[in-house]
């Protein structure tokens, strides 16, 4: 049967640390980027007799998260032990939540500009569609696997940090509605300032699950989990890849059985790792070391700090700044390119002029240069000052182009002393009337032309008055004066 006879069901396990200053259980630092396995203390590390202490704000954070997922927080939630064995978890136990999560239900909008590229949604509406949550709990991370061939180095910095598990119900039902509950998910937790969930670095991963089964059929298929997924795209094509995978063996009358699979995003397939354990095999078991949580006084603080979520940033965005739908959804999208335009507003760009040049050149200069916005040499006051100087007509919108390239490189400069430098400066208006009245007066063959309809030509009129002028005007400001004296304006 071709796969749109199968119906689709996927689930998603995303994990997420949480921004924090030290791990779950211990006084080590969090965080990413320190040497390898130097951020470790008998606790972290496993020892024996190292007893746990609980991070009270890693807590609180998981509680905002679920109140701004809509989730119910029960009064009391507990630690639970789940038993494995791994070269990245050296207590051979992981310590969780098993049937008393800190966050239960809730859902996850989808942002209709957190779909790929191409999908057709109504970019209007700030949300497709929301995908129901089956809970949230807090765990601690394992330590991070790095592979070389025939062997493999641990470092066990990233052990012990808190790790939210946030699991979805099994309501997803394409690889396009995935990718966008990542990225929603991914805006959100930025948005609150829960977490980095930067894919990259490993702060925000996922499990991905998937079952088919033929339409007409109640129960749902054997479910096939892929681990440990490290981006969204990639996410998309292990589903992609799968979906096509199951409905191909199914129809060659292949059973699926529960099973791990992993996903090779080189090699673009997954690969089976082992049939899949069910929760008894991890042999759950109560924490003894942690008393459980009352969750009252956590949950007051937690909703003094809701933050504004990215829909009613939207709504904001167009309301206040009188942003296009377009513009505000890519604001919302990248949070750092939203706060370089808000502090160019703040400097006194309008901010729609503002959105305007950091999506549409900035942004492709960012791009050329293979240059990360945080490490960008222009600031956003320096850039504002640009805006002001196209604003006044000093510069044209591709002479601050150039303009944008020498701050870039001196970024010491303000943008009215770099357009100087380069001979763009606000032109005396009679004298530049003067000039266009000569290059008229010496061109009569094509003002003629140009007043026998070739309007065209005024671009060369234009040209003769800017090679002629010093300093350089806005050729904007040209041409108008040479549509004025020709009776064309």
């Amino acid at each position: 049967m071709p796969v749109n006879d199968y119906l689709v069901t996927i689930g998603l396990e995303v994990h997420c640390q949480i921004r924090t200053a030290t791990k779950m259980f211990c006084s080590c630092k969090a965080g990413f980027g320190y040497e390898p396995n130097t951020n470790v203390c008998p606790t972290c590390l496993g020892m024996p007799g190292a007893l746990p202490t609980l991070n009270e704000y890693a807590i609180e954070r998981t509680i905002l998260a679920g109140l701004l997922l809509g989730c119910s927080v029960p009064p009391v939630s507990k630690w639970d032990r789940k038993n494995y064995f791994y070269a990245d978890m050296p207590k051979n136990y992981q310590t969780s939540q098993l049937d008393l999560p800190l966050c239960m239900g809730g859902e996850v909008p989808l942002y209709s500009w957190a779909f790929p590229a191409g999908v057709k949604v109504d970019p209007t509406e700030p949300v497709v569609r929301r995908v129901k949550l089956d809970h949230i709990h807090l765990e601690e991370d394992a330590a991070k696997l790095t592979h070389y061939g025939s062997y493999s180095l641990v470092d066990y910095n990233r052990g012990g940090t808190p790790l939210m598990e946030i699991v979805s119900a099994p309501d997803l039902t394409t690889p396009d509605e995935a990718y966008a509950y990542l990225k929603s998910l991914q805006q959100i937790m930025v948005c609150a300032g829960i977490s980095d969930a930067d894919m990259e670095k490993g702060q925000m991963r996922c499990d991905v699950n998937v079952s088919l089964r033929p339409k007409g059929q109640v129960e749902l298929g054997a479910k096939i989990e892929m681990k440990n997924i490290n981006s969204m795209s990639a996410a998309r094509r292990a589903l992609i890849y799968e979906i096509h995978r199951q409905a191909e063996e199914l129809d060659r009358g292949i059973a699926q059985v529960q099973s791990t699979r992993r996903w090779d995003d080189t090699l673009g397939e997954s690969i089976v790792m082992r049939t899949k354990e069910n929760a008894h095999d991890y042999r759950y078991h109560t924490c003894p070391d942690l008393i459980p949580v009352r969750t009252a006084p956590l949950v007051e603080r937690a909703r003094k700090d809701m933050p504004e979520l990215p829909e009613a940033l939207r709504e904001r965005l167009i309301s206040r700044y009188g942003l296009p739908v377009a513009d505000a959804n890519t604001l919302v999208a990248e949070a750092g390119l939203r706060r370089y335009v808000e502090q160019m507003v703040s400097a006194g760009a309008p901010a729609r002029k503002a959105a305007n040049w950091v999506i549409n050149n900035l942004v492709a200069t960012l791009a050329d240069k293979e240059t990360p916005l945080e490490e960008c040499p222009v600031s956003p006051q320096a850039l504002a000052g640009l805006v002001a100087i196209v604003e006044e007509g000093i510069v044209s919108n591709n002479q601050a182009r150039e303009v944008l390239e020498l701050l870039w490189q001196h970024p010491e400069q303000d943008a009215a002393a770099a357009a100087a430098s380069l001979g763009y400066k606000k032109a005396d208006s009679g004298a530049l009337e003067g000039l266009v009245d000569a290059v008229l007066a010496e061109n009569q063959e094509l003002v003629e032309l140009v007043k026998g309809g070739n309007t065209k030509l005024i671009n060369a009129l234009t040209g003769k008055v800017m090679k002629a002028a010093q300093p350089k005007p806005n050729p904007k400001m040209v041409t108008e004066i040479i549509n004025s004296r020709l009776g064309l304006s």
